[in-house]
């Protein structure tokens, strides 16, 4: 019996389209042009969505998102092989080497996979790496590496953490909440500042200061702040769109609204999700 499924294109392919697409003669114009600055943008946003569909269970959304961030990696891949630096294959051989090499417990000695889950055994291999990678470790910040370009509260966690390995780091949650009282109060004697030709400035790094120790309370508690945000973004939209639609059952929009309306439906949606999610457990 014939096999008549369509042809599924595999990885040669997406390598071929993505080679034909860079070339300088036949390619398209557009990605003929790009660079790795200019395609960075669109690797972040991929790794968004891809995070996006996984946070809304939406399989067939994660399946395409994954394919595009895919895309990203092929892309740079491709103009690194023009520049004669690496190619793909490089890239999926270095990956390998590391998640072998980071994991002694399952390819080389099963008898230390307690020891992995016990102690740091990936930070330390991955500290060695480093220090392979390095000419002199000894003048290198601890902090040098941690990615410039990440979220501010992801960086903020991570550099808390990189600090908190050499004991820059409060024993417990309590002086942190502390800490946290000390710079809202700093917060808000900027605020009140007048005449200040700075003014603007200092508030601006007093709530710098302040979202950054509220990432070190999500650090003390185990949360992730940048997960933490986007739950309460996605709260905020539900209950506003359940304030759109009770306004347009009365023929209303919320331009029409006057804020006691909107924050009243505000507290009768927070209400229904309350009484849902009793309901549901």
């Amino acid at each position: 019996m014939a096999d008549d499924r369509p042809h599924k294109h595999d990885l040669a392919d997406l390598l071929d389209v993505m080679a034909r697409l860079r070339d300088p003669d036949s390619g398209c114009p557009w990605d003929v042009q790009q660079s790795f600055a200019t395609i960075a943008p669109y690797t972040i946003e991929e790794a968004y969505e891809v995070a996006d569909a996984i946070a809304r269970d939406d399989m067939d959304g994660l399946k395409d998102e994954l394919g595009d961030l895919l895309l990203q990696v092929v892309y740079h891949a491709q103009m690194a092989s023009e520049a004669e630096r690496f190619g793909f294959a490089d890239v999926v051989d270095a990956i390998t080497r590391k998640m072998i090499r980071r994991h002694p417990h399952v390819f080389e000695d099963a008898s230390r996979r307690e020891e992995f889950m016990r102690t740091d055994l990936w930070d330390r291999i991955k500290a060695e790496e480093k220090a392979e990678r390095c000419e002199d470790p000894a003048e290198k910040s601890v902090l040098a590496d941690v990615p410039v370009g990440l979220p501010g509260l992801s960086r903020a966690v991570k550099l808390q953490k990189r600090m908190a390995k050499i004991g820059f780091d409060w024993p417990d949650l309590a002086p942190v909440l502390a800490k946290v009282d000390e710079e809202l109060d700093e917060l808000k004697s900027a605020i009140t500042e007048k005449n200040a030709i700075d003014t603007r400035e200092h508030v601006a790094e007093e709530l710098g200061d302040l979202l950054f120790v509220i990432a070190n309370v999500a650090r003390h508690l185990g949360v992730d702040p940048e997960a933490a945000l986007r739950t309460a973004n996605a709260k905020v939209v539900r209950r506003f769109e359940a304030i759109e639609a009770a306004l347009a059952a009365q023929g209303r929009h919320p331009n029409d609204a006057t804020l006691e309306e909107m924050d009243a439906l505000w507290d009768a949606a927070k209400s229904d999700e309350k009484r849902a999610d009793e309901k549901d457990g």
